[in-house]
């Protein structure tokens, strides 16, 4: 009898569910261990969205909480945190355990996000309730309970509630609990993205203070976001934190897939030999010094019958990098650009986050894009004054596809994509007047005259991130030696058969010019040999395309 294949778990978040469901899953137990034998106080872990940080600590809770231990426990047995003796299990269903997640808490205004947080914490006490009915309580107790899960309490109580919370916990069990606190930065984010940043540090520098700070009742307490938040915005005077970001050694293969984990995981479902397409496009990250996949696209890919597909940036949560795309400078829209053709960026580094510095501190904005995983540290050091220096780049296949979107949907509307598919169409069949004419549409309805203000560098830019809706169908390749020269842009087919396509660009200072430097640029395709780096990968027909940019007009000839 043929072996039922295991499903994929896709958006599973639940620890238990995982496991008791029989879904195909890789074990992180091991992050157990290592924060038992490694861990402090307090431990804030910040890794990309979608990398399993909810698990992890879903993960945590059943191992930690007192409730159903016996149970709980079975949940545990094979994995590597049972494998690793008893001295690591002895600790399991030992504690009560806080778990609250923040990462719903989104508004367009501080009263809404405000009333969403004291939504979250009626909720969480409801969880509770048989400490109402403890000897071990006061009154005193018990009025503050109620005003939370009531939600009648204001908002000194609501920065007090983890904390309180935590006290009864102990005085009712007799042991101090274990506090898991899920996407911490949410809320700030939200805030930062929406204009009530300062009001919502001012509650969360509070509410963590309280929680973190000034809580003798507290065990341990593990922290997961995307950001580190300047500690001087809400954590400060903690000096029990210890910080795992990107670039930290400490649990960096706890989150996303390993080489070892993703290799054993195809393998398990049949699909090895897909291995090496798979390192291209969801490969990449690294964490510490350990390289790491991304474990939701992983996921994704087989349970999709192995389509490479954008799957990370199919999900919410895009904010971040829009924001910043539609606030660049020229100077940060040519980096942006150069890291889409593969080149690499230098900035300090500046793990402590100031939201309100990203838009006028031109490195911060690097940072924020390798924590939210958009970029990754290929080389960190020191420089002869102590400071900490990072060089970026582009994870994966996967990533330059959302820094194409992105900078495409900056570029041309959401309304321009039927244009644009007729653009590409058009192109790769060699119809060079529906090139043109869909081209100049686009200039001239998508672009401003502030945009061209540097055009050497802005209708390559433009170019290359219109042709985003080649992913798939092309591998397209900037700046690249062929020949005897670099040429522009070109487009080779993964599918044989398929036409290849070469674009060299010229930017000219007068109307009269249009014309004879696109055939200029043309002539300077067959002159410099372009096409024979084509013709070498087996492309055996190329559409050769000399384009003049003037302002909004365009001048093209085809060969």
């Amino acid at each position: 009898m043929q072996e039922r294949k295991r499903p994929m778990p896709v958006g599973i978040e639940d620890f238990k569910k995982l496991v008791q469901g029989e879904y195909c899953f890789v074990d992180k137990t091991r992050f157990i261990r290592d924060l038992l034998d490694f861990g402090t106080d307090v431990t804030l872990i910040t890794r990309p969205r979608r990398f399993g940080k909810t698990l992890a600590l879903s993960m945590l809770q059943y191992f930690f909480t007192l409730e159903h231990a016996e149970e709980n426990r079975k949940l545990f047995d094979g994995l590597d945190i049972a494998r690793a003796g008893e001295r690591y299990m002895k600790e399991q269903g030992t504690r009560p355990v806080v778990f609250l997640t923040l990462k719903d808490i989104r508004s367009e205004e501080w009263e809404g996000e405000l009333e969403k947080i004291a939504l979250n914490l009626s909720h969480l006490y409801e969880n509770y309730l048989f400490l109402l009915e403890s000897s071990a309580l006061t009154e005193v107790n018990r009025v503050f309970f109620r005003s939370i899960w009531q939600r009648t309490a204001g908002r000194a109580d609501m920065e007090d509630a983890i904390r309180n919370l935590c006290r009864m916990l102990e005085l009712h069990h007799q042991k101090k609990p274990v506090l898991l606190l899920d996407e911490y930065d949410a809320p700030i984010l939200s805030a930062w993205e929406n204009g009530y940043y300062k009001e919502c540090i001012g509650f969360m520098r509070g509410f963590f203070g309280s929680a973190l700070k000034t809580n003798p009742a507290l065990h341990l307490a593990v922290l997961t976001g995307v950001t580190r938040v300047s500690k001087e915005s809400i954590f400060s005077g903690l000096n029990n934190l210890d910080v795992c970001s990107v670039l930290s050694d400490s649990y960096a293969d706890a989150f996303g897939f390993t080489q070892e984990e993703a290799a054993r995981l195809m393998e398990e479902c049949g699909v090895g030999s897909k291995l090496p397409e798979l390192k291209k496009w969801y490969d990449g990250y690294l964490f510490g010094q350990v390289e790491i996949y991304n474990p939701w696209s992983v996921i994704n890919f087989i349970k999709n019958g192995c389509k490479f597909r954008p799957y990370w940036l199919n999900t919410s949560g895009n904010g971040i990098l829009k924001d910043l795309l539609e606030r660049v400078d020229e100077r940060r829209k040519r980096e942006l650009e150069g890291l889409m053709q593969g080149k690499d960026v230098e900035a300090p580094v500046l793990e402590n986050l100031v939201y309100g510095d990203i838009h006028s501190n031109r490195d911060m904005l690097f940072m924020m894009l390798m924590t939210a995983g958009y970029l990754k540290p290929v080389e960190v050091w020191q420089d002869e004054e102590c400071m900490e220096w990072a060089r970026l780049q582009i994870p994966n296949v996967e990533i330059r596809t959302a820094y194409r979107r992105e900078i495409l949907n900056h570029i041309v509307p959401s309304q321009g994509g039927i244009l644009l598919r007729d653009m590409m169409k058009s192109m790769t069949s060699g119809d060079a007047k529906g090139f043109s004419e869909v081209l100049s549409e686009i200039l001239r309805d998508f672009v401003s005259y502030h945009d061209i203000a540097q055009p050497e560098s802005f209708y390559h830019g433009l170019m290359l991130g219109l042709s985003v809706l080649m992913e798939g169908a092309y591998r397209v390749e900037s700046n690249k030696e062929a020949g005897y020269g670099r040429f522009d842009i070109a487009f080779f087919p993964l599918k044989q058969g398929t036409p290849g396509v070469i674009l060299e660009l010229k930017s000219v200072k007068s109307e009269e010019e249009l014309e004879p430097q696109a055939r200029a640029a043309l002539r300077q395709i067959g002159e410099k040999s372009y096409p024979a780096e084509l013709a070498r990968q087996g492309v055996k027909e190329v559409w050769n395309y000399g384009i003049a940019f003037w302002g909004k007009r365009v001048w093209m000839e085809r060969g």
